[in-house]
C-alpha cells in the first residue's frame, strides 16, 4: 500500500471562534465542496462534531458514479483540530486532519490528508492521472469559496502572520 499525503494551508481575516464554528459544522461541507463532485450529506449529524460521529454522504468522484463515503470523527481538541477518517468509501484509507492556529489578524487553517487507493501498487497511474490532480482542484475550490466567504488576509497581516510561523 502506498500511502500519499496532501497538505493544504490558507490565512483567513477570521477569529478563530468563527473559524471552528464553521468548520466543525457538518453541514457547511457542501458549501465548500465543488459543486461537480454532487456532494450530499445522507445522515443526519448534529451541526456540531464530537469524536464517535459518524456521517455519510454520497458523492459523485466519477462521472455517473455515486459513490457512498462514511465517516468517522476520531479526534477532537476544541478549537485546535479534529480528524475525519474513512470507514468506508473510494480510499482504501483516508486521514484527514484539520487544523486552526490563530494568528495576527485571523487564523491559519491546515489541512493534511493521508490517503491510499484501492489495488495499489497498480492503482498509481491512476493517482498520477486522476485522482491526485483532483484532490487539488478540490482544495482550490475550497481556497476559493472560502476567500468569497471570510475574505482575504490583508497583506501587512499575512507578511507578520508568517514570519509568526517562521
Amino acid at each position: 500500500m502506498r500511502l500519499h499525503r496532501l497538505v493544504a494551508k490558507q490565512e483567513l481575516p477570521i477569529d478563530l471562534e468563527t473559524a471552528w464554528a464553521f468548520f466543525s459544522d457538518p453541514w457547511n461541507l457542501p458549501l465548500i465542496t465543488p459543486p461537480w463532485l454532487h456532494l450530499r450529506l445522507t445522515s443526519n449529524p448534529p451541526h456540531r462534531i464530537r469524536p464517535g460521529l459518524i456521517i455519510t454522504y454520497q458523492v459523485t468522484g466519477l462521472p455517473f458514479v455515486r459513490s457512498v463515503w462514511v465517516t468517522e470523527i476520531t479526534h477532537v481538541v476544541d478549537r485546535n483540530l479534529f480528524v475525519d477518517e474513512q470507514r468506508f468509501g473510494p480510499y482504501r484509507f483516508w486521514h484527514h486532519q484539520h487544523r486552526f492556529e490563530p494568528i495576527p489578524g485571523g487564523v491559519r487553517v491546515i489541512d493534511i490528508v493521508h490517503y491510499a487507493l484501492p489495488l495499489s501498487p497498480l492503482s498509481e497511474p491512476i493517482h498520477r492521472l486522476l485522482v491526485r490532480p483532483r484532490l487539488r482542484e478540490i482544495f482550490r475550490y475550497r481556497r476559493e469559496e472560502l476567500e468569497r466567504r471570510f475574505g482575504r488576509m490583508a497583506p501587512a497581516a499575512a507578511s507578520v502572520a508568517a514570519a509568526a510561523a517562521r
